[in-house]
């Protein structure tokens, strides 16, 4: 079963039970994989759709510091168990060292001799931790790993 399915599956579901907020979550991401497709141009597969997720998720995280710093808690937590559900969806977040490790893995592939070839890595890299890793973590540790070299 597809990402995208089991998307619609579980609004099938919510839908059934009458949970109101789980509803308008998955309502919100299948549409923006929707919108997704059509700037795309076409069907997306599954690492695009877990890239969907992981920019919504990355949105309520943004939401979450925003709310936070106007004093708006009733906010933040309705922030927060949407965040709680996108993340269902997500697949288990990558561990600093596991991004070391294929960061320096792609470092080897391409050749990479020092900070210039950062462009490179990080093209080759990012399409492979869409979804599993923050851009900034994955920049973080290709721009320490090339300077080493």
């Amino acid at each position: 079963m597809s990402l995208v399915e089991r998307l619609r599956d579980d609004l099938n579901l919510s839908l059934k039970k009458r949970d109101k907020e789980r509803v308008s979550t998955l309502r919100l991401l299948l549409s923006n994989i929707g919108n997704a497709e059509i700037s795309k141009g076409g069907p997306l597969d599954e690492s695009d759709v877990l890239g969907a997720i992981a920019k919504q998720a990355k949105q309520h995280r943004e939401s979450i510091d925003a709310f936070r710093k106007g004093n708006r808690e009733d906010l933040v937590a309705k922030e927060e168990n949407e965040l709680a559900i996108v993340q269902e969806y997500l697949p288990r977040a990558m561990s600093r060292e596991e991004i070391v490790g294929v960061a320096r893995q792609v470092i080897e592939e391409v050749g990479a001799r020092g900070p210039g070839d950062k462009g490179k890595v990080m093209g080759k890299l990012m399409p492979q931790m869409k979804g599993r890793a923050e851009g900034g973590d994955v920049n973080a540790v290709v721009t320490e790993l090339l300077s080493n070299l």
